[in-house]
């Protein structure tokens, strides 16, 4: 099938998918308001095989040490997957199955295949990434840019975090786990029990993002958004807390984000 946008709708609720822009959620609108900023780079990108920040761009791969292009020097972030085109496999007017196949720069042979399924008030993004090949370490996270006003007041966002990863002058983490600091922040949170936040648009919608993943990237410091990145590890986790993609043991994650006006 072709790799032009897709548009999923149900109830209220529209999403746009595009598999030719890095298989992003290129726009969620809600009774016609759209909640994600727009533009080529933003709306929600699936970070794959890695999110945020390699240090360096190099990650340990067995006994051999990898280096990945430094497209945010002097570091490599957020994966290859987000700047390639993905191929969709199948879709119905509320879900959409999109693939991308891992190559050149990422040293393995893989299949990423994302999910994406709408309800009247809520959105399900499912990822997963197999080899048949070689076993090598690998995350899965997403990065949505929520728009910071639809035109009434702020949005505000509530979580609770049982810590905040210190961040280094490098913005990578240091290994030191501190209680949580008010923002702005570009900083990942630990939640063991889930990712659950809560973004609230005053006298217009409340938005959860939720995931059994524990780990949560948040993102305030620009004026135009908010973002909020569930994720398998924390930046740097190839090196850090790598997990394993093997041919018998595939990794996966889910994020749902569910909303009601108010």
């Amino acid at each position: 099938m072709s790799d032009e946008d897709i548009t999923l709708t149900a109830g209220d609720a529209e999403v746009t998918v595009q598999p030719g822009n890095g298989g992003r959620v290129g726009g969620l609108r809600i009774g016609g308001v759209e909640l994600l900023r727009q533009g080529e780079r933003f709306g929600c990108f699936p970070m794959v095989p890695w999110c945020g920040r390699i240090r360096d761009g190099r990650f340990l791969d067995g006994a051999e040490v990898r280096q990945m292009p430094l497209n945010a020097p002097p570091h490599a972030i957020h994966g290859t997957a987000r700047d390639g085109a993905w191929r969709t496999a199948r879709t119905s007017t509320d879900e959409a199955v999109l693939t991308y196949d891992l190559g050149d720069p990422w040293p393995h042979p893989g299949r990423v295949t994302q999910v994406v399924a709408l309800t009247g008030d809520a959105l399900t993004l499912t990822m997963s990434v197999e080899t048949y090949e070689s076993s090598f370490p690998a995350q899965i996270g997403w990065h949505p840019w929520f728009n910071r006003n639809l035109g009434g007041e702020d949005v505000t966002l509530d979580f609770d975090p049982a810590w905040q990863e210190e961040r280094g002058d490098d913005h990578l983490p240091t290994g030191n786990r501190l209680d949580p600091k008010p923002g702005p922040w570009d900083d990942c949170f630990g939640m063991p029990g889930g990712v659950e936040a809560t973004l609230t648009w005053p006298g217009q919608l409340e938005l959860k993002v939720s995931s059994r993943e524990e780990w949560v990237v948040v993102y305030d410091e620009q004026e135009e958004a908010v973002c909020v990145e569930p994720q398998t590890g924390p930046p740097n986790g190839l090196n850090t807390m790598p997990r394993l993609v093997t041919p018998l043991e595939p990794l996966e994650a889910t994020t749902t984000w569910s909303w009601r006006r108010l």
